[in-house]
């Protein structure tokens, strides 16, 4: 099974630049967008129904073209979800889950901590209550994969830039922590699982900069698993040469 999560920058405009196809054709059995900045009444037909694919959607409900996911899916899932249990953090679209037989698949849009100190604590929030919804669904038994921009870069070797970001949302403590925590719960971060030393290899390049042309990136894209599905990664992959966004493609290759 093949699974790709990718933050799109807008799916509308990553279909007129013809893109989306590029998904279509790469075949995966399932894809995972984020900040789709759209309502699915808005998307021409092929993105509402994109052939040999089942597509979900969650979208901001108090603010036009703005944030959203969506998953598109070869596999019927058994459910799906778009609401955690605390309904503050239902309205802005970050979340799509489908329940799969071996697994629940939360594709997410985390909030960005820019914007001053009330969005940052949105943010970090959004992290707590998220952590609880998926433990939820792991304790009953059913492991987790979860996927998308996560807006925090880990570690050091994580940016091109630690130093200058030290202060900055995106690296700080507070937010690094969150990842820590997720992680000292047993759940993997595949690209590290893969590649633990690896450095410049980013998912995500300021545009207003031109940073892409020069890798000064940020790895804020991520796929993580419960230790229960380890034994079932085969590989990852960022999609560096795939363009499109501000963020690339990332790619999950599990034993099933």
């Amino acid at each position: 099974m093949r699974i790709i999560s990718w933050n799109v920058n807008g799916i509308r405009a990553l279909n007129k630049k013809g893109h989306f196809d590029w998904l279509i054709n790469d075949s995966p059995d399932i894809f995972c967008l984020q900040e789709t900045k759209a309502h699915p009444d808005q998307l021409p037909p092929e993105l509402r129904e994109a052939p040999g694919y089942e597509a979900y959607f969650d979208w901001a409900k108090t603010k036009k073209g703005y944030s959203g996911t969506a998953v598109y899916t070869k596999i019927r899932p058994e459910k799906v979800e778009t609401e955690m249990h605390d309904k503050k953090f239902n309205d802005e679209g970050r979340l799509v889950t489908i329940f799969l037989k071996e697994f629940a698949l939360c594709n997410v849009y985390f909030p960005n901590g820019g914007g001053g100190p009330d969005r940052l604590a949105y943010k970090l929030k959004f992290y707590d209550i998220f952590l609880e919804y998926i433990e939820k669904i792991r304790k009953s038994g059913l492991p987790i994969i979860f996927c998308g921009d996560v807006n925090t870069a880990h570690k050091e070797i994580d940016l091109a830039r630690p130093k200058e970001n030290e202060k900055n949302t995106g690296f700080l403590p507070e937010e690094r922590a969150w990842i820590d925590k997720v992680i000292s719960l047993g759940y993997v971060d595949v690209f590290r699982h893969f590649y633990p030393d690896k450095s410049e290899n980013y998912t995500y390049w300021d545009m207003k900069t031109f940073s892409r042309d020069r890798n000064v990136g940020w790895r804020i894209d991520y796929f993580f698993t419960s230790p229960e599905l380890e034994k079932n990664l085969k590989s990852t992959a960022i999609l560096s040469d795939i363009f499109g966004s501000d963020h690339c493609p990332i790619e999950l290759t599990l034993s099933f």
